[in-house]
């Protein structure tokens, strides 16, 4: 009975949180969450940071998939401190790739690129594990492999899909415009595509397509990679860690090379962008750790366990961090700017 309540809650908030996000967040409105004043100037204004809703959102994104990586990790056995040193490891590693991959493959300083983080994550989480038993973080039975990548797996597919919620505030991971598609393409997709307002959203400046109807990418790989991440946390806790794993691997990252061929962003030279490839690779590649690491019989795992385990300091509190610190570092715009004026109004002194 847990186990079927707790992926209805997962399905129905995941529903829920991508209808009010492609409703709301394409308006001009939902892109700067708040401007902090930072230096006076002569006429008597302020020059301003800006604090996104992108920076909101993608610590929305971190937090849903760090706490679904415990509570999978914790029901399959594996101990809170392996849970933390991998997911700490693996952060501190994603984090900086996500910047540094756009930097390479796109050319800019200030962006940031979810494929390149997870094609990074990909290939050093193995290993990361297999450090953690090598420390023997995770007791003497050790981490298995096989479950702790499955989790890790399903708590990327729903937090890259709850992070598309950010390219949409921020109107960057677009689609190609409809009236640039077949009619039959742009007739089905007419009812659902998206219209994006604002000069600072990055559509608009960067291809000249505020309030031009464009395919709802981001909604679609939402929508995708949370219906593989409801079918792998369902095979995950039958004890199918295997398929689960390569249920989310194979959808997301064979999404990510489909999806490529539907945005209008600039995606790095070539036929098939680096970011297409490096999916293909993932693909390959985690099919291969599958076979290395799996054969072996795994106890099903406890949901109620896992679920019991966050309700302590520590993992709240790392959590808590987590997001702050995401925040921090995606939330603080720097392709915008702000001009500030205060003033006191009289009528109410």
């Amino acid at each position: 009975m847990t186990q079927i309540v707790f992926v209805s809650a997962l399905a129905a908030f995941s529903a829920l949180y991508l209808i009010w996000g492609v409703k709301t967040l394409p308006a001009e409105r939902w892109q700067i969450a708040a401007a902090v004043p930072l230096e006076k100037r002569g006429d008597g204004s302020w020059s301003g940071i800006n604090l996104t809703w992108y920076g909101i959102l993608t610590a929305n994104a971190y937090l849903a998939a760090t706490l679904l990586a415990l509570v999978l990790m914790g029901a399959a056995g594996v101990s809170l401190r392996a849970v933390a040193a991998t997911v700490v490891l693996l952060l501190a590693a994603c984090v900086p790739a996500s910047r540094l991959v756009a930097q390479v493959v796109e050319r800019k300083a200030n962006t940031f690129t979810v494929g390149g983080a997870v094609f990074v994550g990909t290939l050093i989480a193995p290993w990361i594990i297999a450090l953690v038993n090598r420390l023997q973080l995770g007791g003497p039975s050790g981490v298995q492999p096989l479950a702790a990548l499955a989790a890790i797996a399903i708590a990327y597919a729903f937090g890259e899909g709850f992070g598309r919620l950010a390219c949409v505030s921020f109107g960057c991971c677009y689609g190609k415009p409809l009236a640039a598609c077949h009619p039959k393409v742009a007739s089905l997709l007419s009812p659902v595509a998206l219209t994006f307002t604002g000069k600072t959203k990055k559509i608009a400046y960067a291809s000249g397509l505020e309030g031009v109807k464009v395919i709802p990418v981001q909604g679609i790989t939402y929508l995708l990679y949370c219906a593989a991440g409801v079918a792998s946390t369902l095979l995950f806790l039958e004890g199918r860690y295997g398929a689960a794993f390569l249920v989310s691997v194979a959808v997301t990252q064979g999404w990510r090379v489909v999806s490529e061929f539907f945005r209008d962003d600039h995606r790095g030279a070539g036929r098939l962008s680096a970011y297409q490839v490096m999916g293909i690779a993932g693909i390959c590649y985690s099919f291969g750790v599958a076979a290395r690491f799996g054969g072996d019989s795994f106890p099903l795992p406890d949901l109620s366990a896992g679920l019991s385990s966050l309700w302590t300091p520590v993992p709240l509190l790392l959590l808590q961090s987590l997001w702050i610190g995401i925040f921090l570092y995606t939330g603080l715009s720097r392709v915008t700017g702000a001009t500030l004026r205060f003033h006191v109004n009289a009528e109410k002194i």
